[in-house]
């Protein structure tokens, strides 16, 4: 599908899931070279950034969770970037990029740049609300996060097990998606700089910049679930020692009791009157009181 806006001579075609007769279209209209359709017509596995004569060629990808079952996935956008035109292409739906679209003729999104002149800034403008919706993303993460925190300290760390390993993917899922992303900006600060010229510069700094901050969450929200992994196995690894501690008393206690009744339950012609019942019966309770009581000397209980 082709999605095509206009604004002060700037030009964006949004391509989702394209054809091969709208890929050529594209192609014959803004003089893209058959090697790059190509690349945009299958997705690619990392990504990269190529300088043409005409335009820049960038492939990123970025991540997405789903609301259904908090799964990462990824989401890859080509841009070709020229000096009056800009060309994204994707293979699904992103929230992101349609909120862009919806606005994008709107005064009041662009109005504010005065010395907009090239497509240059559409990119800014684009890649900065792509790193917003990532970290819009995180901050459901961190959500997570305090909910899991509040949990582990109400006694219920054994069902935060699982919830820690899904948030812990979903955080992976994102460090995989952006893993390239600082080679290929700093690639797209120095190709840009000789494409659009020095006054360019504060906006590719502004761009690295959401890339930054974004992987700064990341990082935090990432060291912050894995103290609270440690936090949790502590607690876990506490509440089986004391269990355990508590079987193993039980044990100790019965023991003097099992001992002293095997005897007795030996096949021998002796045989107790009720008295002597009672007697035997004093001396397992006594002999499992004393184990109790050199337990509690010992301050093992």
């Amino acid at each position: 599908m082709i999605s095509k806006y206009t604004y002060k001579g700037l030009t964006w075609v949004d391509l989702e899931s394209p054809t091969e007769e709208e890929l050529v279209h594209v192609m014959e209209e803004f003089s893209i070279p058959v090697l790059v359709g190509e690349e945009m017509h299958t997705r690619s596995f990392q990504s990269k950034i190529d300088l043409y004569p005409t335009f820049i060629y960038l492939i990123l990808h970025f991540p997405q969770m789903s609301h259904k079952d908090g799964k990462g996935t990824e989401q890859e956008i080509d841009f070709i970037v020229g000096n009056k035109f800009i060309i994204t292409t994707h293979y699904e739906f992103i929230d992101s990029l349609h909120e862009v679209s919806k606005t994008f003729e709107v005064d009041a999104i662009l109005e504010k740049r005065m010395d907009i002149d090239h497509a240059g800034f559409l990119f800014f403008h684009l890649i900065k609300t792509l790193y917003v919706h990532s970290r819009y993303q995180l901050n459901d993460v961190n959500l997570l996060l305090r909910d899991i925190e509040k949990k582990i300290f109400e006694g219920t760390e054994s069902t935060m097990v699982a919830t820690i390993s899904n948030i812990n993917r979903t955080l992976l899922d994102f460090r995989q998606a952006l893993r390239f992303h600082k080679e290929v900006l700093s690639s797209f600060e120095m190709a840009a700089k000789q494409f659009f010229g020095e006054k360019f510069g504060y906006y590719l700094s502004a761009i690295i910049s959401e890339y930054n901050k974004t992987q700064a969450i990341l990082d935090s929200h990432k060291e912050i679930l894995d103290d609270l992994r440690d936090t949790n196995d502590s607690l876990l690894a506490s509440k089986t020692s004391e269990t355990m501690k508590v079987l193993t008393i039980i044990t100790f206690i019965t023991m003097p009791i099992m001992v002293i009744s095997s005897v007795f339950m030996m096949n021998t012609d002796f045989t107790l009157t009720i008295p002597e019942f009672y007697i035997v019966l004093a001396c397992m309770i006594a002999a499992s009181l004393l184990t109790f009581i050199y337990f509690k000397f010992k301050k093992w209980l």
